[in-house]
Parts: structure tokens; sequence; C-alpha cells
């Protein structure tokens, strides 16, 4: 599963739990609906603060994640 998948299952799984529309997530979370619609969508190309405007309704924030097969520079 890619990242960006994760992302997407997440958002989609807590807007679903919550019983939000986008829309509603998108007016909660202080976006448009369009922002909500491309993240859920899996645009390549977010605006990070926007996703975290989002994440932050969830108690989450987006970070650094160490990618353990990847050889140190």
């Amino acid at each position: 599963m890619s990242y960006t998948t994760e992302l997407i299952d997440f958002v989609k799984s807590r807007r679903d739990q919550l019983g939000l529309t986008q829309q509603e997530l998108a007016e909660r979370a202080g976006v448009g609906i369009r922002f909500v619609r491309d993240l859920e969508q899996g645009k390549e190309s977010l605006r990070l603060d926007k996703v975290n405007q989002v994440l932050v309704l969830f108690g989450h924030k987006m970070g650094p994640i160490k990618i353990e097969d990847r050889d140190e520079l």
C-alpha cells in the first residue's frame, strides 16, 4: 500500500465514521470542497498545510516517516 493510498483510506474512513459528507468535512476543516475531493481522489500535488487542516480534525498531522529499505545518503 502506498503512502498516498494510506492517506486516502484514512481520511475517507474517518469521515465516514463521523458521518460527514465531503462538503461538511471541507467546511469544518476550513478548506474548499474541491480540495477534499482532490485529497480523496489521490491528487499527487496537494498543499501540506491544507492536508494538515483536514487531519487535525481527526487528531492527526502529516510528518516525516522513515523508509526502512532506503540507503542512507
